[in-house]
C-alpha cells in the first residue's frame, strides 16, 4: 500500500548538495507543516497518487485498504507514495515539514475535490 521511494539523483559537492525528488507528470505540490500530537488525513483520493518527502520531523503513516491495516515510521529524508483508493492517515510525533505531490491535483473541474472519507 505504500511505496517507498528514492530521490531520482543526488549531487553533492564542496558547495552543498541537490536532490532531484521525482520528475514527469505532477499536478499539484504542497508544503505541509505539523505540529507533535496532531493527526492529519482518515481520507483517500479515488483519482490521485500521492507522494511524499519529509524535508524534518518523525511521522507514523496508517494506510488501509482491501481489510488490510499496515503503520510505518518515517524521518527526515525519507520519500513514499500511496496510490488512489488508499485510506491513509497521519500521526505526526514531533513537528514535521514535508512535501507532498499529487499526480493529477485534487481540485476537480467540477469544483468538488478528490477526496473521500474513511
Amino acid at each position: 500500500m505504500i511505496e517507498f521511494l528514492k530521490p531520482d539523483f543526488e549531487f553533492n559537492d564542496s558547495r552543498g548538495k541537490l536532490m532531484q525528488l521525482l520528475h514527469g507528470e505532477i499536478a499539484q505540490v504542497n508544503y505541509v507543516e505539523s505540529n507533535p500530537s496532531s493527526l492529519r488525513g482518515g481520507h483517500y483520493h479515488k483519482l490521485n497518487k500521492e507522494t511524499f518527502f519529509i524535508i524534518g520531523g518523525e511521522v507514523d503513516v496508517t494506510v488501509k485498504k482491501d481489510g488490510k491495516k499496515e503503520t510505518y515510521s518515517f524521518k527526515s529524508g525519507d520519500m513514499f507514495s500511496i496510490d488512489k483508493n488508499v485510506i491513509h492517515s497521519f500521526d505526526y510525533k514531533k513537528f514535521t515539514t514535508l512535501i507532498v505531490t499529487y499526480d493529477k491535483g485534487v481540485e476537480l473541474p467540477d469544483g468538488k475535490k478528490d477526496i473521500y472519507s474513511e
